[in-house]
């Protein structure tokens, strides 16, 4: 049976609210599903890029809690 493991990507827009995109790992796959609206993708390679692309493009969510 597969570890299922979950991680998100967080940024927050110019307004200050915060959009996550959880990142959940399911054998070699990963399923990716943002919090603020609807979007769901599988990715096998680069889910982390594909999340902060997204964040970017949907929600204008850049600026990264991390940095």
């Amino acid at each position: 049976m597969p570890s299922i493991t979950t991680s998100k990507v967080s940024r927050w827009d110019q307004h200050g609210r915060e959009h996550v995109v959880r990142v959940r790992k399911s054998g070699v796959t990963r399923q990716l599903s943002c919090s603020t609206c609807a979007w769901r993708r599988s990715a096998q390679f680069l889910p982390w890029l594909k999340a902060e692309e997204h964040l970017a493009e949907a929600h204008q969510a850049t600026v990264d809690p991390t940095a």
